[in-house]
């Protein structure tokens, strides 16, 4: 495994290269680290890679302007090439949030943050993940950037963002964009899924369905729909008095999706066998109808799917979702289609949990981005060894793949005169610590 690891770094030397060995050599490290170092900052992967400093790491990281762009292209071209170009290969969109203090590092705001479930102080970034079956992997990102740092020059350009950057955008926009990526990049999914705060954004939804993208997104239980064509026209006028009206109008009246299957008949329900799950088959039971769903602007309403989806296990707990597939695709295809979007979030957690997607030490724009390239390298690796070991271990962990390589990869801390040597460093900067803030209380007395 320790060659193999030598080797997938080798594929991406190019990338690095074209700066100085010693960045090339600091991104290799960082991705190790990231692996390999139980706690996924640049002080602790300098205790267990050899030969790493901590300063090259951050140097590499915050100041080389090696192009994380390419690297992402070429992670979402390997994860294709594992995972791409199959019928039941998606492309998952969603969000996560990074709980940050203070106001200086990129784009962080008062804002939703899932990670902790309320409004905090934080960094949120839209990714994008390529998934079929039960594997999954990151393959894009965008940093959300909230009006109170794109109105803000100022601010944007102390954080190191690039001036094309600086408009605002929604986290639909920035969705949309990797979708349109990714699809003119050659990344094969047959369709794209995502949660309800996407869907609920209507443009969003009609942007793929003008670009022909298949999708299967969630939406929130007030989605209003018509069970009829609503037929939008221009009423006549009612009297010869005043202007003629020029705006549309539905001609059948709309209901929310929620009171929709509230109306609907036990037997309506048709039961669904999603996937082979850890504990047994994932049972649902699904609501399906043909519906149909105007702006208010369009000369057409669209006719997609409703998809109403509960668990046998906890049946008051309904999602919703539209999907603009086929009219004739069959029901389990499109609850599997659905279900597909917990992949996502596991990818989330993954890489938060194996290989440090939120534990970067990084202020900028750039070290962000870096940061977020070299963990989707780390996330990529643990699928190739997860495929290839699959026949031997199909279980394998990120956990495994960390303890594999401990074993199969040098580590700075196997000697105890290292291990007390790093321990007195620790010591050293903590009493330096103390020693500071005494200082700092002495001053304001």
């Amino acid at each position: 495994m320790g060659q193999r690891f030598l080797a997938f770094c080798g594929r991406f030397r190019g990338h690095f290269r074209q700066r100085t060995r010693t960045v090339e050599t600091a991104a290799q490290q960082y991705v190790q680290g990231l692996i390999q170092a139980e706690t996924k900052n640049m002080e602790r992967m300098e205790e267990v890679v050899p030969e790493t400093d901590h300063q090259a790491l951050h140097h590499m990281l915050s100041e080389s302007a090696w192009s994380e762009r390419a690297v992402l292209d070429q992670v979402a071209q390997e994860a294709h090439r594992l995972l791409g170009s199959d019928e039941e290969t998606g492309l998952i969109i969603d969000e996560s949030g990074f709980p940050k203090k203070g106001r200086h590092s990129v784009g962080v705001s008062r804002q939703w943050c899932g990670q902790i479930g309320k409004v905090d102080n934080c960094q949120v970034g839209v990714f994008a993940a390529l998934n079929r079956g039960s594997e999954v992997t990151l393959i894009d990102e965008r940093l959300f950037l909230p009006q109170t740092w794109t109105d803000d020059d100022a601010r944007c350009q102390a954080a190191g963002i690039p001036k094309a950057q600086r408009g605002f955008q929604q986290k639909s926009d920035l969705a949309l964009a990797m979708i349109r990526h990714a699809r003119q990049h050659g990344i094969g999914f047959a369709w794209v899924g995502f949660d309800g705060f996407y869907g609920s954004d209507p443009a969003f939804l009609r942007a793929l369905d003008d670009d022909r993208e298949l999708f299967v997104g969630d939406v929130h239980k007030d989605q209003r729909v018509d069970l009829e064509d609503p037929q939008p026209v221009v009423p006549p006028p009612v009297s010869t008095r005043g202007r003629p009206p020029t705006a549309l109008q539905a001609q059948t009246p709309a209901l929310r999706v929620d009171d929709w299957a509230q109306q609907q008949p036990a037997g309506a329900w048709q039961p669904v066998t999603l996937r082979d799950g850890t504990k047994g088959p994932l049972q649902v039971e699904i609501l399906h109808r043909h519906v149909w769903l105007w702006d208010g602007q369009e000369a057409q309403a669209r006719h997609w799917h409703l998809i109403v989806r509960r668990e046998v296990a906890t049946p008051d707990d309904l999602k919703y979702s539209l999907s603009n597939a086929p009219a004739a695709t069959p029901i389990p295809r499109l609850a599997f289609m659905q279900g597909q979007r917990y992949w996502v979030e596991r990818a989330l957690q993954t890489g938060k949990q194996d290989v440090g997607l939120g534990d970067y030490q990084v202020r900028s724009w750039r070290g962000w981005h870096h940061h977020m390239a070299l963990v989707m390298m780390a996330m990529l690796f643990q699928l190739e060894e997860r495929q290839l070991q699959r026949p031997t271990y199909p279980l394998l962990s990120g956990r495994d793949i960390r303890a594999l390589l401990t074993q199969f990869l040098p580590r700075r801390d196997t000697t105890l005169e290292e291990v007390l040597r790093q321990m007195e460093v620790r010591h050293r900067k903590r009493q330096a610590a103390i020693d500071s803030a005494y200082r700092k209380q002495q001053l304001n007395e």
